[in-house]
């Protein structure tokens, strides 16, 4: 909902819980007044009449206070917009105008010289989109040097802590919280992708605990480079900054009439402490970003640690057999099934099956898969070619490079420019081709290296593919979906390389690792669970030793009930598990079909970290909750702690169904369930239904 004051200048947008509040003084400066818990229109009137700090000798008054700090005139703070035209740089706007279409979005404009910006916020439950539009209306042309998303400022607390995901490839989304000290922290990625070094989101607090206190979140959804700037500031107001693009080298180039909208930089305020911070944004997440969120996701198996690029119809069809007698739902075909794909040196980009592995094209195989009562999967990297590939060798100029420069190889690989019209088109040719060629109901859209010679020859301002590219990249999938809407998409970049909230409006899940370790998977997780919700997050079943990684050993126990807390998937060579071991992964994947609904679609309650010990989740969902616990190791022969659950009615009884017993919702509210788990790895899922 969105308030506007009597006079015109001042704006409130109310959710569920939580209240925003700006205002334009009548110098034209929009200024921010509150982010928090629910107030009343006439008390944000009240906070307009406070007038701005006296102007201190090297202060300015604006900084620390502006909604959307722009480069020029008396501000000393990172600027949101920096942009260069012909005469000169910098901004002086002017107000010109406010509306809310359908009382749902604000819309405030703004004009200099013929520079239109306009400022959009949206209330979702208590998630506050913000983006900004820029329009050149008046100059032969406009440089964006830096424009970000929004500026977010928070209200004035001492001992702020900073909560961020950083990581690496195989240890991605860990979670790390310090202080925050004066001067700025910035996180980002130059990479060309949302990168595994960190996930777009941050989190602030002062006492905050897993769910009591303050917490203000972050998170924008861009699947390029990006940046966000967390800022204290000399009088130790805190402003948070984001955007597209890493630096201030240069955005792109608005030529006359041409516009550019940022991505969403989403905010959230919560007095529920990281748990119900968390809550909140999958409920965001699941009612305004992700595609068909109601829909819940099948149990699936991936062919890679199994067969590598060792494919054949053959292989893959005894794969797809032993498969469906587990229960699974989607057999996925990974790498190594097209062109002359035998290794990762050659074929990618040739998007038509091996006729070597598949004489007849990948009919046959998916009409088996689907006689098994499957769907049929395959996996692709469109954006990447192989020197020593069909396309390469056709249309050499169309991957990124540095004309004089040393040529990048990563992987063997090379990244095509899919910022051009012929590259997009020729995408689009030959993936609507491959989904129209057979029963094909999932692609695992893969991404697996960097941008490292992002150069565009003949192109005036070349920086624009660093943007153009994320641009196609999502108008190529939104195409797709649209002529083949019964096909399901999934994000991958090597693991966890491309999870944000702008590549999750358009898939319908992440790969959230290629890191299957189940203890590995803990810390992960918990990472990952910060911001996303478990329906999006793909969790493998591999082999033991794991052979990806570290080579731990261990059984199946802890691999499923690891994997469950998200979208079950099995990756392992089946062909090689005993019948004892398929028996025991037929019950575990039918356990976890039953408790599937609760845990995708649920409320999450982080009942205790990976720490070592007893880590555990707890899922709710109307009168069912669902507690996956892990043991990590038993030191001294103590027995594992009680879990408190969350969540409950303290007057309701529960029901285990694994064990029949009965508990009064306050008991287990106060004084916990037994796990009854022992010695390393081991692990145990409870189902409990209020009777």
């Amino acid at each position: 909902m969105v308030e506007v004051a009597e006079n015109g200048r001042t704006w409130l947008l109310s959710g569920p819980t939580s209240g925003y509040a700006l205002h334009l003084t009548d110098a034209d400066e929009l200024v921010h007044l509150h982010w928090g818990p629910r107030i009343a229109l006439a008390d944000a009137e009240a906070l307009a009449t406070d007038p701005l700090p006296p102007y201190r000798p090297f202060e300015s008054p604006l900084d620390g206070r502006e909604e959307y700090p722009v480069e020029g005139g008396p501000r000393f703070v990172r600027p949101a917009l920096s942009v260069r035209t012909e005469r000169r740089r910098g901004t002086e706007w002017r107000f010109v105008s406010c509306d809310t279409a359908d009382g749902d979005e604000l819309r405030l404009r703004f004009d200099d010289d013929g520079l239109a910006i306009v400022l959009h916020y949206r209330m979702r439950g208590d998630v506050v989109e913000r983006r900004a539009t820029l329009v050149n209306g008046g100059h032969a042309n406009v440089e964006l040097l830096r424009a970000d998303a929004a500026t977010w400022t928070l209200p004035d607390r001492e001992g702020w802590r900073l909560s961020q995901l950083h990581g690496r490839w195989a240890a991605e989304s860990r979670l790390t919280r310090a202080p925050l000290t004066y001067g700025e922290k910035v996180i980002g990625s130059r990479r060309g992708h949302t990168g595994h070094q960190h996930l777009p989101w941050v989190a602030l607090d002062t006492d905050a605990t897993e769910e009591h206190g303050e917490v203000y979140g972050c998170a924008l959804g861009w699947s390029g480079s990006w940046r966000i700037a967390v800022a204290q500031l000399p009088d130790a107001r805190v402003q948070i900054t984001g955007g597209a693009g890493h630096d201030d080298s240069g955005l792109l180039l608005l030529e006359p009439g041409r516009s550019y909208t940022t991505p969403v930089f989403a905010g959230l305020w919560s007095d529920g402490g990281f748990g119900g911070a968390s809550r909140a944004w999958h409920a965001y997440q699941r009612a305004h970003v992700i595609p068909d969120a109601e829909q819940d996701r099948p149990v699936l198996f991936n062919s890679w640690e199994a067969t590598g690029f060792d494919i054949s119809e053959e292989r893959q069809a005894a794969l797809a057999r032993r498969a469906a007698a587990i229960g699974v739902e989607l057999f996925v075909v990974d790498d190594g099934w097209f062109g002359a794909r035998t290794g990762d040196r050659a074929g990618l980009g040739d998007w038509t099956p091996g006729p070597d592995r598949f004489p007849n094209g990948l009919g046959p195989l998916a009409e088996e898969v689907h006689g098994l009562g499957m769907r049929f999967g395959i996996w692709v990297e469109p954006e990447m070619v192989n020197p020593d590939s069909d396309l390469y060798r056709a249309h050499p100029d169309w991957v990124q490079y540095q004309p004089g420069r040393r040529r990048t190889e990563l992987r063997h690989q090379l990244v095509l420019n899919v910022a051009r019209e012929d590259v997009r088109q020729h995408l689009w040719e030959r993936l609507d081709a491959l989904l129209s060629s057979a029963p094909i109901d999932y692609v695992k859209w893969d991404f697996n290296r960097c941008f490292t010679d992002a150069g565009w020859p003949g192109e005036p301002y070349p920086q624009r593919l660093w943007v153009d590219h994320v641009h196609a990249l999502y108008g190529l999938i939104d195409r797709l979906r649209a002529a083949h809407p019964s096909v399901a998409f999934e994000s991958c970049s090597g693991g966890g390389g491309r999870i944000d909230l702008g590549v999750m409006s358009r898939t319908d899940q992440v790969w959230t690792s290629d890191n299957t370790d189940p203890l590995d998977r803990l810390a992960i997780q918990h990472g990952f669970s910060q911001i996303h919700p478990a329906r999006v997050m793909a969790a493998w079943v591999t082999d033991s030793p794991n052979t990806q990684l570290n080579g731990r050993v261990s059984a199946l126990r802890p691999r499923f009930v690891s994997s469950m807390a998200g979208v079950l998937g099995v990756g392992g060579d089946l062909t090689r598990w005993s019948e004892a071991e398929l028996a025991e992964a037929r019950r575990w994947v039918e356990l976890y079909k039953e408790i599937r609904p609760v845990v995708q679609r649920g409320e999450l309650y982080r009942l205790r970290p990976p720490a070592g010990g007893l880590s555990a989740v707890q899922y709710v969902l109307g009168d069912e909750t669902v507690v996956l616990a892990c043991l990590q190791a038993q030191s001294y022969g103590e027995p594992a702690p009680a879990l408190r659950l969350r969540g409950l009615d303290p007057t309701a009884t529960y029901e285990c169904r694994e064990t029949g017993e009965t508990y009064r919702g306050a008991v287990l509210l106060h004084h916990g369930l037994r796990t009854g788990l022992k010695g390393d790895l081991d692990a145990a899922v409870f189902r409990m239904r209020r009777i």
